[in-house]
């Protein structure tokens, strides 16, 4: 009695205001593709009675795909798997997740640093390369020398770095490095840095980059926890850190379960529990794996389809010819632009027999096949104002043009098209969005006939007027 209470219940709140294919579809679902689909700032809005049409054809295209079994395919699967661990995978690693692994990331920070604290020294670095020879490691040390005994003589520190020292990152900063903690530098420059209170200077110090003179500007101690919790936390996110700390929440849960769960269990279990709370989420998430299906059976019975059937195109501009008239006439050709008079009749005698389509192919391989360019051309279907040169030789135009350099010598070849394109191929862009239009018209009216749908009419009549 209670499951059928609530049954009834879930029915009255949110009830079916359609079936595709025997499929039920909510009110809260229809709600939220139509108002994502019609928000304010979508120039194109519809009326819910307008928005019907659109919203079945798009789930009969999903029942087509589910059929051809396009859900199993392996590259279906890895796509929407993506898509959906963008918003599942985050919740592992909600606040208190990652407040506990800034709290891990200082305890460890801190035990490493220990009682030495932290240090800011600023150097002078007189660099020495591994392979420098014993005069050069003299000379090296010798000028070091000099600048300490100057820096013993009163000199000012920082004006000293900034004038002689070889490391350009803290020269500049008058030899200033950031906090420094026990591990992150040289072991010969930390134990003479360590050894040093604030204001005290060390004498010339060797290391495997040379001389440094080290000057200690401070020291402290790690700071408390909540005063670098907001530190660490930015840490994690910059360093990427969150999806490590995301894949090890997943496996401790894998790891729990005794083998009971997969880490793909793991994250439906978690899209189930978040979908429950969030129905917004759970359409997103809907939407993600109905519009991946859509794009796959789409482009399969329509926009590829379209693309490579070339005798279908043919036949469809054949049919259709004067929807491709045009107001002005076209030069279906080309103009090129040779270094010797020879070349002009080379390039014509080249293409004369040969399809429009493949004359690049052709002059590339015959004149440009090598390191040395023999000529240079610029190929299409032009109309008025679309390229100088044809609007000047060809249209007769009083057009200034710009000559190639190297390339004194244009000349043209083509014919000239008064109304309308020789063959589909001259238009063949639009050509073939028409022809997917009709195929989608097609497909669509053999769908409606092959799936049934239901349209509750006294359900659509309350999208976006309930209180509940």
């Amino acid at each position: 009695m209670l499951l059928c209470g609530s049954m009834a219940y879930a029915q009255q709140t949110d009830p079916v205001v359609m079936k595709i294919n025997g499929i039920p579809v909510t009110r809260s679902e229809f709600e939220y593709s139509y108002n994502k689909n019609n928000s304010e700032d979508v120039i194109d809005k519809k009326t819910v009675d307008e928005y019907v049409d659109l919203f079945i054809n798009y789930k009969l295209k999903v029942a087509a795909a589910l059929d051809a079994k396009l859900d199993t395919l392996s590259s279906f699967k890895k796509e929407f798997a993506m898509y959906r661990n963008q918003e599942v995978r985050p919740v592992f690693a909600d606040s208190a997740t990652l407040l506990s692994e800034a709290r891990a990331i200082y305890d460890r920070t801190k035990k490493h640093i220990g009682d030495r604290g932290l240090i800011k020294p600023a150097h002078i670095l007189m660099y020495v390369t591994q392979k420098a020879t014993d005069a050069q490691q003299e000379e090296a040390h010798r000028r070091a020398d000099s600048i300490y005994t100057a820096l013993k003589n009163g000199a000012d520190f920082a004006e000293m770095a900034r004038k002689y020292s070889q490391d350009p990152g803290s020269a500049k900063n008058g030899g200033e490095l950031p906090w420094l903690q026990p591990g992150q530098t040289l072991k010969e420059f930390e134990d003479s840095a360590y050894a040093l209170q604030p204001g005290e200077m060390s004498g010339v110090v060797k290391s495997p980059v040379g001389y440094h003179i080290i000057l200690m500007k401070a020291r402290k101690q790690f700071e408390p926890f909540d005063t670098l919790k907001n530190d660490i936390l930015r840490f994690i996110e910059v360093r990427g850190l969150r999806e490590q700390i995301i894949d090890k929440r997943i496996n401790e849960i894998v790891n729990a379960s005794d083998g009971k769960l997969t880490a793909e269990d793991v994250i439906v279990e978690k899209e189930k529990e978040l979908e429950a709370k969030d129905p917004d989420l759970k359409y997103l998430i809907r939407e993600y794996y109905d519009g991946l299906l859509l794009y796959e059976i789409s482009n399969r019975t329509v926009w590829e389809k379209a693309a490579n059937d070339d005798k279908g195109l043919e036949a469809y501009f054949e049919k259709n010819k004067k929807k491709y008239y045009w107001t002005e006439p076209r030069y279906k050709g080309m103009v090129y632009h040779v270094k010797q008079k020879d070349d002009i009749k080379a390039v014509r005698d080249c293409v004369k027999d040969v399809d429009f389509e493949k004359w690049a192919d052709v002059l590339r391989s015959t004149f440009n096949n090598d390191s040395v360019l023999r000529i240079r051309v610029e190929k299409g279907i032009f109309k008025e104002g679309d390229n100088a040169f044809i609007d000047k030789m060809v249209f007769k135009k009083d057009t200034t043009v710009t000559q190639l350099k190297d390339f004194p010598i244009d000349a043209v070849y083509g014919k000239l098209l008064k109304k309308k394109p020789d063959s589909y191929q001259d238009v063949r862009g639009l050509v073939t969005a028409d022809y997917q239009e009709e195929l989608e018209k097609q497909w669509v009216a053999e769908l409606r006939r092959k799936y049934p749908v239901e349209i509750y009419q006294d359900v659509l009549k309350t999208v976006n007027k309930h209180t509940k």
